[in-house]
């Protein structure tokens, strides 16, 4: 198998958002940049990529650092009129799964920009 970090940005840039989801645990948990309570299970990951993939345009990963138990994916992109920057965080189970992805983005104003538009297809 490859590595699940590697084969979530791939599936990421290619909006493949079934072979993101399945990268993960059933348990998984998703920390949002804006949501202050933690999603959990593939579901709730799947239903939140979903909606990212129609949010950012020009989307692309910018740079990534791996540890031991993870990785950080650097990307960029635009929502609504603000570009942003951000960071998904990985971390992977003993199994090899992927337990948890954190997002991570600014300035602020875009972070705002991007709630609004989350929560207008999220409801």
């Amino acid at each position: 198998m490859s590595d699940p970090c590697t084969a979530f940005k791939t599936a990421i840039e290619d909006k493949d958002v079934d072979a993101a989801v399945a990268l993960f645990a059933v348990d998984a948990v998703f920390n949002s940049p804006v949501v202050h309570k933690p999603y959990r299970g593939r579901e709730a990951l799947r239903v939140i990529l979903g909606a990212v993939v129609q949010v950012f345009s020009d989307f692309r990963y910018t740079g990534e650092y791996a540890g031991e138990r993870g990785h950080v994916l650097e990307f960029a992109a635009t929502v609504g009129d603000r570009e942003l920057q951000g960071v998904d965080i990985l971390r992977a189970g003993d199994g090899g799964e992927l337990v948890e992805l954190t997002v991570l983005v600014r300035p602020y104003s875009a972070a705002t920009v991007l709630r609004e538009q989350m929560a207008a297809l999220l409801t």
